[in-house]
């Protein structure tokens, strides 16, 4: 049954894709800087060496669970950590910023599909509903409020690569919300993070065998860095695990589809680009989706 969400576990759903969306505008403007794999690989090695300090103790103390739970934990490691950050980066390569939002925002519907079938998940018309309409919203920022604009659209590498980075994020979402192992948040993350960046390794050894080409140790890059360690890491995956644990596994997947409304204002204060009244339509429809979805029945 849908259900209404509290202040507190809203605003937890909110802040990743508020991270989440700057992490994308930054990723596209790095092309041809940092190659996608060397900056998921950093990203995630960074992430572990900033949090393994507070989490060494804890991942110690429990250390009998992550062994009981290893096979689990690199599943969660490998589609969470692994495969999406660094699919989506490799996206971004290829495809428009445009493309791949609109991928992304197929992940509700992927979300309630992917449960129906392989997690024994109940999912119900208003549901179903408020996926279509978020997902309208949506397809309304990326037309520009001109429908027709969508017919224009060519799909190329990068938006197979974005939607395979998409089911993997809903199954991931899915592993947080029936299978998560009894682990405090500090170790749980500590050890995504350091199984991920060892999965990453070798692809990123691979790129740059074959590209030659490293990022340059420039404060632009050092300042990209950063941000992508600090919030769309660390605090992103922090609030979206207290969202999943709060909200179950459909409903945070409905506040991805914020991520172009996000990435609009971000271009807007960072690049001057203008925001019209398409989008604040389409954000509308989007919160308007993410109501129906959560507003519980009668």
């Amino acid at each position: 049954m849908p259900q209404r969400l509290s202040g507190s576990t809203t605003a937890l759903l909110i802040a990743p894709p508020l991270f989440w969306a700057g992490n994308a505008v930054l990723a596209r403007a790095l092309v041809g800087e940092f190659p996608p794999l060397a900056l998921s690989f950093w990203r995630w090695t960074l992430a572990f060496a900033v949090l393994a300090p507070f989490a060494a103790a804890s991942v110690w103390q429990h250390r009998s669970v992550i062994l009981a739970h290893v096979q689990l934990l690199a599943w969660i490691s490998l589609l969470g950590v692994g495969c999406y950050n660094s699919l989506q980066y490799l996206a971004l390569q290829t495809s428009t910023a445009v493309n791949t939002t609109l991928i992304g925002a197929s992940g509700p519907a992927l979300t309630l599909i992917t449960g129906a079938a392989f997690f024994s998940s109940r999912v119900v018309r208003r549901q179903w509903i408020g996926a279509a309409v978020s997902l309208l919203g949506v397809l309304w920022v990326i037309a520009r409020g001109e429908p027709e604009n969508l017919l224009r659209l060519q799909f190329a590498l990068g938006d197979v690569i974005m939607l395979a980075a998409t089911l993997a994020w809903s199954i991931y979402t899915w592993l947080l919300r029936t299978r998560r192992p009894p682990l405090p948040l500090t170790a749980f993350l500590a050890v995504q993070f350091g199984l991920g960046a060892l999965m990453i390794l070798p692809f990123y050894l691979l790129e740059w065998s074959i590209t030659q080409h490293a990022p340059a140790p420039t404060p632009t890059n050092f300042a990209a860095l950063i941000y992508v360690v600090l919030l769309p890491s660390l605090a992103a995956y922090y609030c979206w695990d207290r969202g999943v644990l709060r909200a179950g596994a459909v409903l945070p997947m409905y506040f991805v589809n914020l991520i172009p409304v996000f990435a609009a204002i971000f271009s807007w204060a960072l690049l001057n680009d203008p925001i019209g009244a398409y989008h604040l339509v389409g954000g509308a429809l989007i919160l308007a989706g993410i109501h129906l979805a959560t507003e519980r029945t009668r």
